[in-house]
């Protein structure tokens, strides 16, 4: 595509409610913004284990007039594991700045100062998707794997997860960081949250004798 033409359709976009709410709960998880021009545009980034391709594409669905090429396959090497991920990238654009303002401070990702505003049920359902999994296969609670954010925000991520949502939710010291536990007494409540927006490839995140068949649509 010519670069008048690729300028021609970045004057055409615009985040709608659905991928703001969702690009909420991707950044919360594994997704990056990412600048090559000193913070005037950012593109979305998105990558993840080949396992997870049916995932990736359904979030490339989501965006795809975002981007001009379809999801790629990349080798990975690390301490000399070769491995395959599946990822795509948005062109850059200043839709993303606001939110790379909220997530970002210098190179480190944290927790927006506006996270309650602007975490919904369907950002929920994203983040969990991204960095959610069961405790164990006998209890129903559930687990945040926030170990990557700082005490401090791990606490506040808690206080919305216990105020704005009715979860009983506390945070878990463990040897890399802090968790997020959800008591079993809230899987209903979390589960009828979130489930409108589950993907069927990840219903093997919920505890394996509580997962439903399909979530509702």
């Amino acid at each position: 595509m010519q670069k008048k033409e690729i300028e021609r359709l970045k004057k055409k976009l615009k985040l709608n409610k659905s991928q703001r709410r969702i690009l909420v709960g991707l950044l919360l998880g594994d997704a990056c913004l990412e600048t090559q021009n000193r913070g005037r545009t950012y593109r979305l980034k998105i990558e993840y284990s080949l396992k997870h391709r049916d995932y990736c594409e359904y979030i490339y669905e989501i965006f795809k007039e975002w981007t001009l090429t379809p999801p790629r396959l990349k080798e990975v090497v690390s301490r000399e594991h070769r491995s395959v991920n599946i990822c795509f990238s948005t062109v850059s654009h200043g839709a993303f700045r606001f939110y790379a303002k909220q997530f970002y401070k210098g190179n480190r990702k944290r927790v927006p100062p506006l996270i309650e505003k602007l975490l919904t049920p369907q950002g929920l359902a994203f983040w969990f998707m991204d960095d959610g999994s069961f405790k164990s296969g006998e209890s129903k609670g559930l687990i945040f794997n926030t170990q990557g954010y700082t005490e401090q925000d791990v606490n506040i991520l808690v206080r919305v997860l216990n105020e704005k949502f009715g979860l009983k939710a506390w945070k878990r010291k463990q040897k890399e960081g802090f968790q997020i536990y959800i008591s079993g007494e809230s899987y209903e409540s979390f589960l009828e949250l979130i489930s409108p927006y589950l993907h069927p490839s990840m219903i093997y995140k919920l505890p394996k004798a509580r997962r439903t068949y399909l979530p509702k649509r």
